[in-house]
């Protein structure tokens, strides 16, 4: 979300399997060939699932609180204005908005949920909130995982009125904060990002140099689903992303809705040893934020609709 494209509760558990006697009486074999096309039926239609058998909750917020007061400020931080101090100037992505830390921007709402609305004044100027977690100390433990997730429903608008949303869910580097020039070197991990309300997630992870690189930058290297059921505008969906150092190659896996959609991994063409250290194994911070226009969704317009939230139900981390 800092480059010009920004590219469940419960944890995932392997899937048992069944081991079963040889059979001899035919009636048996009947049976168990019956239970054998069932259970073959519900795991051939089962997502993909995480790796680790056992994930333990280290960081959380469910957003519980009074209407129309601030999120926990023991959590998160707020940036404001349209640029980091010192950094790339409208948030390094040409969008139009600036964040603020008022309440008619970022608020409870009083049942269970996180809002951040974007609001257009009467001189058509936009205010937004992007937030970011205090703790800056997230990461896949050398030979572990490491699992971001929210619930979020995106801001329930589509079609014109749409036009220059960009509600997004992400990770920056640790080594960022205090820098803001070390981009994209530092990493980038993109959970969640959307444009102009269309039903489509992008997950995303952006490395190296800008621009070209093994990311591909500044586009990065991501990819995109549907939610189904509904849309992502109209209720909310769970959205994930695992950083995976247990594994050889080293990977990071995209979920939506506990189905793996997207993954990069260490050993992605192009990709070199140093490139993906420096951009995945290290410690990361979260953000959460609305921006409005910018060279990926091009720029608000008057039919552009006015204070329509994200909600964010939760953000977990996990490690195994």
């Amino acid at each position: 979300m800092y480059s010009m494209k920004r590219g469940a509760d419960a944890a995932h558990q392997p899937t048992t399997r069944l081991s079963l006697r040889p059979l001899y009486n035919s009636s048996l074999i009947l049976t168990t060939a019956l239970i054998l096309a069932i259970v073959s039926f519900t795991f051939l239609n089962r997502g993909p699932e995480a790796h680790a058998a056992t994930w333990n909750l280290v960081w959380g917020d469910d957003f519980s609180g009074s209407a129309n007061t601030a999120p926990s400020s023991t959590n998160w931080l707020y940036d404001t204005g349209t640029s980091y101090p010192g950094g790339a100037a409208n948030w390094g992505t040409g969008e139009v908005e600036t964040m603020t830390n008022s309440i008619s921007n970022v608020y409870l709402d009083g049942a269970g949920h996180l809002a951040i609305k974007p609001i257009r004044d009467k001189t058509g100027h936009w205010t937004s909130g992007r937030i970011e977690t205090q703790n800056s100390s997230f990461s896949a433990p050398a030979g572990g995982q490491m699992a971001v997730e929210a619930s979020i429903q995106m801001p329930n608008v589509t079609g014109r009125a749409a036009q220059g949303y960009w509600p997004a869910f992400w990770m920056l580097g640790s080594a960022f904060r205090g820098n803001y020039n070390n981009w994209p070197g530092v990493g980038e991990i993109d959970g969640m990002e959307n444009v102009n309300g269309t039903n489509t997630e992008y997950g995303t992870l952006h490395c190296g140099v800008n621009p070209g690189g093994p990311c591909n930058e500044t586009n990065g290297l991501g990819g995109n689903t549907p939610c189904s059921g509904t849309t992502c505008q109209a209720s909310f969906h769970t959205y994930r992303v695992e950083v995976d150092r247990s594994t050889s190659p080293e990977q990071i896996r995209w979920y939506l809705d506990g189905v793996e959609f997207w993954h990069v991994a260490s050993n992605n063409p192009g990709m070199d040893a140093t490139t993906w250290a420096n951009a995945v194994d290290h410690s990361f911070f979260i953000i959460l934020d609305v921006a409005m226009g910018g060279s990926w969704p091009g720029n608000p317009t008057g039919a552009t609709a006015s204070g329509i939230p994200m909600l964010i139900d939760y953000v977990h981390v996990y490690t195994a």
